[in-house]
């Protein structure tokens, strides 16, 4: 129960704290001070007091599509186990929903964005799921991995044996391999760099700002709090593959979880610092790096 409670409230309350330690630490690269790791708080809270401007051109599916976005994250994140604690829902063949459910929040974005009518934001769009159709099937072969190792077709069952070291030392590679293509998908997802820059607005480098420009108030913070929460429920997922629990004590494996979200968000922070945006025309030659890791890792273990 206690688990769950903390589940529940690190989940709602923890993912803009992300981006606030990848903003900081991006602006200490530069030699800034930077804002407050509590400002995108701020930011969000000062969003939804806002009043919103709608264009007479778009229908309910405008102001529907981020609502659907966020409560299909939510979702998603009540099938992940943080830490060394039990997902609060869990069944067999759950990694697919996990995975349709970001499709479906996919889905309500890019539809809310395609319904302002503007050719903008439709070369945005465009752009999004093109990126998409390479992500998830590196995402499935990073599953498929798992289940293979674990014997189990529940998400949590894959990650909680990842994470409690229960596979044999001969997997490494497999591991390495997928965690690397996770890595990738979590640039990828979250339009970071070299992917994508969230801070940009040159038309022609834009991806998911481009989408929701026409977003204000309430709408637009509802995405940025979903934009938030999908680095979080993403990095859980990478967090699981790659740093073991070897406690079994909430104690101490709730501050290890923590802290290694944190350094997380300080490795992304430090890369869009360390490296620039790929041009558009090399980004599929990324994702296509993130599809051949899983696949080879997969093969590996089928051979």
């Amino acid at each position: 129960m206690i688990d769950s409670l903390v589940h529940v409230f690190l989940v709602l309350l923890f993912p803009p704290l992300l981006l606030g330690v990848i903003n900081k630490t991006k602006a200490k690269f530069a030699g800034r001070k930077g804002a407050p790791f509590l400002q995108p708080y701020h930011d969000i809270v000062k969003l939804l007091r806002k009043s919103m401007v709608l264009s007479s051109t778009t229908t309910w599916v405008f102001r529907l599509g981020p609502v659907v976005s966020l409560a299909s994250i939510l979702a998603a994140s009540a099938l992940v186990p943080l830490g060394n604690s039990r997902a609060p829902i869990s069944f067999v063949g759950d990694f697919l929903l996990f995975a349709y459910l970001f499709g479906l929040a996919r889905f309500f974005t890019t539809s809310a964005s395609l319904d302002t009518g503007s050719a903008f934001e439709g070369m945005g769009t465009a752009r999004e799921l093109t990126f998409a159709a390479l992500t998830e099937p590196a995402m499935f072969f990073a599953f498929l991995v798992l289940a293979r190792l674990s014997g189990s077709l529940a998400l949590g069952g894959m990650l909680r044996s990842a994470s409690s070291i229960a596979y044999p030392v001969g997997s490494a590679a497999p591991f390495v391999m997928i965690a690397l293509g996770l890595f990738i998908i979590l640039l990828a997802e979250n339009s970071r760099i070299p992917v994508d820059d969230p801070t940009t607005h040159l038309e022609l480098t834009m991806i998911h700002e481009v989408m929701v420009l026409d977003h204000s108030g309430p709408l637009l913070g509802i995405i940025e709090y979903a934009s938030a929460l999908k680095l979080f429920v993403l990095g859980s997922v990478l967090l699981d593959v790659v740093l073991p629990w070897r406690f079994g004590n909430p104690l101490f494996d709730w501050p290890i979880f923590i802290a290694g979200m944190l350094g997380l968000a300080l490795l992304v922070g430090a890369i869009e610092s360390l490296i620039a945006r790929l041009r558009m025309p090399r980004v599929p030659s990324l994702l296509i790096a993130a599809i051949l890791l899983c696949g080879s890792a997969f093969i590996m273990l089928v051979r």
